[in-house]
């Protein structure tokens, strides 16, 4: 093996994570959501508009473009993710908005220090790393045991860059 081999070999990661939103409704559920609130408006509004009540009608139809609007708000939120890859010589998270808009960051290993605050009740509240004057939160997102998964997964790959 020659050395360029080697030092690519140190670099290849040996963990890597991608961390996104969770949503509980998927698209067929928005659909089918989607098509149960415009049913119960038409059915609702057609019986008020009958009884000559035609503001009702108007009125109910925006609380379903209110909730249409709200869960596209809620999907486009959704497209944020955090990529996390731990190798020997390298600590890179690439934080992803959901804009599209993508911020990098690279640590050493050995120096970076993965904090976790956390609550009796709740269990863990805030990951971060933090190194060289940088303090990068990590995970916001992620529900408690998702939380609980990635913070024990992510402690032993740093331990083991370490020892390496």
């Amino acid at each position: 093996m020659t050395d360029t081999n080697a030092s690519s070999m140190a670099d290849e990661p040996f963990f890597q994570a991608l961390l996104t939103p969770h949503r509980s409704l998927g698209r067929t559920g928005f659909l089918i959501l989607m098509g149960a609130l415009s049913f119960g408006w038409v059915v609702t509004g057609a019986f008020f508009l009958s009884r000559g009540a035609w503001p009702v009608f108007g009125f109910f139809g925006l609380d379903v473009i209110a909730v249409y609007i709200a869960f596209r708000i809620n999907y486009r939120a959704a497209r944020a993710r955090e990529e996390v890859s731990v190798s020997r010589t390298s600590l890179d998270i690439r934080k992803t908005a959901p804009s599209g808009k993508s911020e990098a960051h690279r640590f050493n290993p050995f120096w970076a220090r993965f904090s976790v605050a956390r609550h009796a009740e709740i269990g863990i509240t805030r990951m971060a790393v933090e190194a060289q004057g940088q303090n990068v939160p990590i995970g916001s997102f992620l529900d408690p045991d998702s939380r609980e998964s990635f913070a024990a997964a992510f402690s032993r790959a740093l331990a083991t860059a370490r020892t390496r």
